[in-house]
């Protein structure tokens, strides 16, 4: 009963997407499934009323679509809420770009639960709001560093802490230029994609800046596209980034590292980027983080040329490359479906977006042992 409710409420909210784009009323729809009035396909929208088959069919036909688009479990289509951190990426590329990954966050949604990992019974929230201050934001920052033991590198242990205490899937993704990540929401899982092709200091600080976005989603629901800045625009923008900062770069470890106040010029800047490598972020963000903390003047911090804090070149030089892509609790999935005969080891990299040789490397890159042989 409760799989049929499940479908019925898949299938319902794909109608309702597929309509939507279309730009059908529901009273347009009811027309063209000779329904007697709009209810009806209110009731199915919703999984009140289940689809039939022939009322399956007659949609394909209708509306233009294949059976895929509304019962390939493998899709987002209509049930996931993105949250995208980006710029510059036109409303196409970015839903063209949203249907790849919904694809990979369903075949985690979809096979997780056949080798016995199931979604938490609970969700966790930070009980912050629209209203409340920038500096509730960074308490709650500070307090999550603190209450999950991230220690004195918060960032170096962030991904861990989500994806094995809070359960969300956390993927590392090639994502298309202007892309920095994102969050999305799902009835029974949350997730985030980080663009594995950013800096480090910008991989964690989407990271921090998207799991805010989960654990206030329902008190404050982001835009589904915003622009990616680490001072943020609109207000929910900028108490995800007074959060991010503070679990990122925690007071105590500051204040430790120099005594802000009295640095100036070149010394200034050198112990920005010095402070950002220790603490994997960028030094534009810990500029504004200490600006935050009362350590530096908002003046002196405008008057402080942003391409002098830039990182890229001494992270190319020595810092750690980029991740591999998507993360090792995917590939561990993936690869007990394999073992258990839920999946083919090809259907498995098709989901993935590769080869079989690339996944059984990719596997190996996590040191997970591949279900097949390459």
């Amino acid at each position: 009963m409760e799989i049929m409710s499940t479908v019925s409420t898949r299938l319902g909210a794909r109608l309702r997407a597929v309509r939507e784009r279309r730009g059908l009323s529901q009273d347009q729809l009811a027309e063209l499934f000779g329904f007697n009035d709009r209810q009806t396909v209110s009731a199915i929208e919703t999984g009140e009323r289940r689809l039939s088959a022939a009322e399956l069919i007659l949609a394909v036909q209708k509306l233009g679509i294949s059976l895929d688009d509304l019962t390939d479990p493998f899709q987002l289509t209509g049930e996931g809420r993105f949250s995208w951190r980006q710029t510059g990426v036109s409303p196409r590329r970015l839903e063209s770009f949203e249907a790849v990954a919904g694809r990979w966050i369903a075949a985690f949604r979809e096979i997780a639960p056949q080798v016995g990992r199931h979604a938490p019974l609970l969700r966790r929230s930070l009980g912050l709001h629209k209203g409340s201050t920038f500096e509730e934001a960074m308490a709650a920052g500070e307090r999550f560093a603190h209450d999950f033991a991230l220690g004195e590198v918060p960032a170096a242990r962030l991904a861990d802490v989500m994806e094995r205490e809070l359960a969300i899937l956390v993927l590392m993704v090639d994502a298309v230029a202007g892309v920095s990540g994102a969050a999305c929401r799902l009835p029974e899982l949350d997730a985030v994609l980080i663009n594995r092709g950013e800096v480090v200091g910008r991989r964690h600080f989407d990271l921090a800046h998207e799991l805010f976005h989960l654990l206030t989603w329902d008190a404050m629901p982001p835009e589904h596209s915003e622009e990616a800045s680490e001072t943020g625009k609109g207000r929910v923008e900028q108490l995800a980034n007074s959060f991010a900062s503070a679990l990122l770069m925690p007071r105590a470890v500051l204040e430790r590292l120099a005594d802000w106040r009295a640095l100036e010029g070149d010394t200034l800047v050198k112990m920005l980027l010095s402070a950002a490598r220790t603490l994997q972020v960028t030094a534009t963000a810990v500029k504004w983080r200490l600006v935050a903390l009362g350590h530096l003047s908002a003046k002196a911090a405008r008057g402080i040329d942003d391409r002098l804090l830039r990182s890229d070149a001494s992270e190319k030089r020595g810092a750690p490359k980029a991740p591999p892509l998507f993360s090792r609790p995917f590939l561990e999935v993936l690869g007990q479906a394999v073992e258990q005969g839920r999946v083919s080891a090809r259907r498995a990299a098709d989901l993935a977006g590769l080869t079989l040789d690339d996944l059984a490397d990719l596997f190996r890159q996590h040191g997970v042992a591949a279900p097949f042989e390459a």
